[in-house]
């Protein structure tokens, strides 16, 4: 089985898992394991055959897209990363208005 490496984004549907067993020889294979075991998980990144379009999967560091996207190998010594995009702004620029310098947090904002 490989280790799939969770994001705090996605944790609730893992039950607050950094990281998950699944198995699988292609990221296909390991995603539709993955979707058996932990559906809430699953069904977040993968759906209808396809990786959700919001959502990146690394296989050992690098992007299935840019390799055999879901026919990508993966190994039992393998560690998949699930990476959904992160989307924001301001649309201050679409409003018209000026832009302003960000402030880093105080301290206290920081988890400890």
């Amino acid at each position: 089985m490989s280790v799939v490496r969770v994001p705090p984004v996605l944790r609730a549907e893992a039950g607050g898992a950094r990281e998950v067993r699944a198995s699988g020889a292609t990221v296909r294979e390991l995603l539709e394991d993955l979707t058996t075991r932990i559906p809430a998980l699953g069904s977040r990144v993968y759906g209808e055959g396809e990786i959700r379009s919001f959502v990146n999967v690394y296989v050992d560091g690098e992007d299935v897209r840019t390799r055999d996207g879901l026919d990508t190998p993966v190994r039992e010594s393998s560690t998949v990363i699930l990476l959904p995009a992160m989307a924001g702004g301001s649309l201050t620029p679409l409003t018209g208005g000026g832009s302003r310098t960000a402030e880093p947090p105080s301290a206290a904002a920081w988890p400890r």
